[in-house]
């Protein structure tokens, strides 16, 4: 099924919503998304229409939200939109345009943010360090001069 994924750049209108649920953490908040643009008659940038976006996010990314995100922060949404819209008495009540969040970050355009990686629970097992050992990155000798000759050949 192809989804309509979407990245929305603008600013956090409500305050974060943290809910821990029987599926894990859940946080919403809306984001107001305004185009801009140059008046040239006036010579200065105007405001144009606001889009509202509902934000959903979900797992460790709630977590993370909730401690990182507060009202009027600039951020950079990314997920899947879902445009939802009921009818009453044959007419249209309501229509709302959701995202659920992929990733989520402040703007760095207009601001900076410090980074924090969360910590992780300890590994328990025996003999287990908590490191992992640096990945070997260089090809062996042996199979850079085999891939050289396979490469020649075809």
């Amino acid at each position: 099924m192809n989804e309509t994924m979407i990245c929305a750049v603008g600013n956090v209108a409500t305050q974060p919503v943290y809910r821990e649920l029987a599926t894990g953490a859940s946080v919403r908040f809306r984001l107001a998304a305004t185009a801009r643009y140059l008046d040239r008659e006036k010579n200065e940038w105007t405001d144009g229409h606001t889009n509202f976006f509902t934000v959903w996010a979900n797992r460790q990314l709630a977590t993370n939200v909730a401690g990182s995100i507060n009202v009027g922060d600039p951020v950079v949404v990314q997920g899947r939109l879902k445009v939802r819209s009921e009818v009453r008495e044959g007419q249209p009540a309501w229509t709302s345009a959701d995202i659920d969040a992929v990733a989520i970050g402040h703007d760095l355009a207009r601001g900076t943010s410090a980074f924090r990686r969360t910590q992780r629970p300890e590994n328990t097992t025996a003999g287990s360090s908590g490191q992992q050992p640096e990945p070997v990155w260089e090809t062996p000798q042996g199979e850079a001069a085999e891939r050289q000759e396979a490469v020649a050949v075809t």
